[in-house]
């Protein structure tokens, strides 16, 4: 492990999310950053042709939710 970076085991739950999530709007800040590799524009090529093939297959995002969160319950 690096040590640099042995302190960051350190903090708190809350503090570690917190970090998690500023680095992530770093990452997110530099979109031409981020390369999409071949297979992935492959597989997102695929997936909006199913869609565009039958647009009701697909669910929506308040039905995902709700999905999630009866499961969750299950737990």
């Amino acid at each position: 492990m690096n040590k640099e970076f042995t302190q960051i085991f350190e903090l708190t739950l809350s503090e570690k999310l917190q970090l998690v999530e500023d680095l992530w709007d770093s990452i997110a800040s530099v979109p031409e950053q981020i390369s999409v590799l071949d297979w992935q524009k492959e597989e997102l090529a695929k997936r909006k042709a199913a869609y565009l093939q039958n647009p009701d297959s697909g669910s929506s995002w308040e039905e995902v939710k709700e999905r999630i969160r009866l499961n969750s319950s299950d737990v």
